[in-house]
C-alpha cells in the first residue's frame, strides 16, 4: 500500500503535533513523571504516583439491589407446540442471526481469519505463526438487572465458555461498563454488585481485566438503560489446527450434553419471547463447575476427541442444537433429558456451565469415561444425520425451516 503524499504529510503532522514522554526525575518510582508536549513545548508535567495510586476516588452512597425470589420451572407455563416455540425463538430479535450486519464489512483480517462471525468466538491467525487468537464479547442485561452480582459473573463466564468452545485458553478480558445515573443509590448499588460479580468470575476463571471503560448517566427522560457491563475476552490457541467451530461435518457423529439438565427459566428468552414475562432470578453461576467443564471441553478439543462444540446460553438446549444444525447444514436425532418432568425447562432452560460437544462415534465411550474421571457431568444426546432436527417427541423440524427462521429477522426489519 502506498500513501498519497499529501495524506502522508498530514498524518505525520498529526503525530508530531502531540507527543508523550515518561521522564525519571530521581531514582524511585515516586519520582516518575508523565509529560505532554504540544508543538515542542511542555504543556503538562504530572507525577505518576498521584495519577495512579493516589487518584481521586468517588464514594457514592449505594443500596443493595432488590432480588427476585426463587421461580421453580413448574410455576412457568408450558407451551403447547415446542417446535413452533423453537422457531419463534430463533426468529426473535435477540436470538436471530446477525449475518445481515457482519456481512456489511470485511471480516477476513488480511486473510488471517479462521472463524468468521456467527459462531461462539471469532478466531484469527497470528500473522507469521501457527498460533491463533480467539475473541468473544458478552453480557445479558436482563440477568444483570435481576441480580447484578450473578449477572456480572455470567458475562465473564459466557466469554469463558465461548473461548473454550473453540479450543482457546482464556487469558485476559476487558470491560465496558454501561449504566445510568450513579447519583441514584439504586443504580450505584447495581454498579457495585456487578463489579463484584465480574471480579469474582475473573479471579476464578483466570481472566484478568487488563483494560476497560465506563459509560455512566445513560438515561432518557430520567429512565436508565438496562445495566450493561459488557465483557470482551481474548483466548490463545497454541496451534490453529486444533481450533473447532460449532459445525460437525459427518453423519453418525455422537452428540453429548456437557453439564446438567435444563431446569432454570427465570429471566429466560423463553419467558420473554413466548410468555411476555420478565420475572424470576437469573440462572446462578457456579464458577468451580464453569472452570472444570470448560477445561474438559478445551482439553477434548485439543486432543482431537471433540470435532465441534457450542456453549448453551440464551434459549437453552433446543436453540443450541438448532444453531449447530444450521451451521452444519445437517440434522440430528436427539433424546430430551427430563422429557416427562418439565419439557419446557429441559428444552429452553438457561442453566449455566453447559456445552454440546460432537464426538466421533468410535470415541464416544472414551469421552464419557474421561469426563467421569474429570468429575464432569455428561450425557449422550443423540446422533447427527439427515435434514431434520428431532428432540425426543417434542421437536421435529427441517434444517431449512430452522435456517429460514434464524435468518429472517434482520433482513425483514431493515427492509
Amino acid at each position: 500500500m502506498v500513501l498519497d503524499p499529501d495524506k502522508e504529510t498530514e498524518a505525520k503532522a498529526v503525530f508530531e503535533k502531540w507527543s508523550l514522554d515518561f521522564a525519571t526525575v530521581g531514582q524511585t518510582t515516586n519520582d516518575l513523571r508523565f509529560r505532554v508536549f504540544h508543538q515542542g513545548a511542555e504543556v503538562a508535567n504530572l507525577p505518576i504516583k498521584e495519577l495512579g495510586d493516589e487518584a481521586p476516588e468517588y464514594d457514592r452512597p449505594w443500596m443493595e439491589p432488590a432480588l427476585w425470589g426463587p421461580l421453580p420451572a413448574d410455576q412457568v407455563e408450558d407451551v403447547e407446540d415446542h417446535t413452533k416455540a423453537l422457531l419463534q425463538l430463533l426468529a426473535s430479535p435477540n436470538l436471530s442471526s446477525r449475518r445481515w450486519v457482519w456481512e456489511q464489512y470485511d471480516t477476513l483480517i488480511q486473510g488471517n481469519t479462521l472463524a468468521r462471525p456467527g459462531g461462539d468466538a471469532g478466531v484469527i491467525r497470528v500473522d507469521g505463526t501457527d498460533k491463533g487468537l480467539a475473541f468473544s464479547s458478552d453480557v445479558n442485561p436482563r440477568y444483570v438487572e435481576a441480580d447484578p452480582f450473578e449477572g456480572g459473573k455470567q458475562a465473564v463466564a459466557e466469554c469463558f465458555r465461548n473461548l473454550s468452545a473453540v479450543g482457546a485458553e482464556p487469558i485476559a478480558s476487558t470491560d465496558n461498563l454501561n449504566f445510568g445515573n450513579p447519583g441514584k443509590p439504586e443504580i450505584m448499588g447495581t454498579f457495585v454488585k456487578s463489579i463484584e460479580g465480574i471480579g469474582a468470575a475473573c479471579d476464578a476463571l483466570s481472566m484478568p481485566i487488563v483494560s476497560g471503560n465506563v459509560s455512566l448517566y445513560n438515561e432518557t427522560n430520567g429512565e436508565a438503560i438496562l445495566p450493561t457491563p459488557t465483557i470482551a475476552a481474548v483466548g490463545l490457541l497454541p496451534e490453529i489446527s486444533c481450533a473447532v467451530t460449532s459445525a460437525w461435518s459427518d453423519a453418525g457423529t455422537a452428540l453429548f450434553l456437557v453439564g446438567g439438565d435444563g431446569t432454570h427459566l427465570g429471566q429466560s428468552s423463553y419467558m420473554r419471547t413466548l410468555l411476555s414475562r420478565e420475572d424470576g432470578p437469573p440462572p446462578p453461576v457456579d464458577l468451580t463447575t464453569e472452570k472444570r467443564n470448560g477445561d474438559y471441553v478445551r482439553a477434548s478439543i485439543r486432543s482431537g476427541t471433540a470435532l465441534a462444540a457450542h456453549d448453551l446460553s440464551d434459549g437453552g438446549l433446543a436453540v443450541a442444537l438448532a444453531e449447530m444444525c444450521i451451521a452444519s447444514n445437517m440434522g440430528a436425532d436427539c433424546e430430551l433429558p427430563r422429557a416427562e418432568d418439565q419439557p419446557h425447562a429441559a428444552l429452553f432452560g438457561e442453566d449455566q456451565g453447559r456445552y454440546i460437544v460432537a464426538v466421533p462415534e468410535k470415541w464416544a465411550d472414551y469421552f464419557a469415561v474421561t469426563a467421569s474421571d474429570a468429575y464432569v457431568q455428561v450425557q449422550r444426546l443423540g446422533t447427527t444425520g439427515g435434514d431434520i432436527l428431532k428432540i425426543g417427541d417434542r421437536v421435529a423440524t427441517s434444517v431449512a425451516d430452522l435456517r429460514k427462521a434464524h435468518e429472517s429477522w434482520f433482513p425483514e426489519a431493515m427492509n
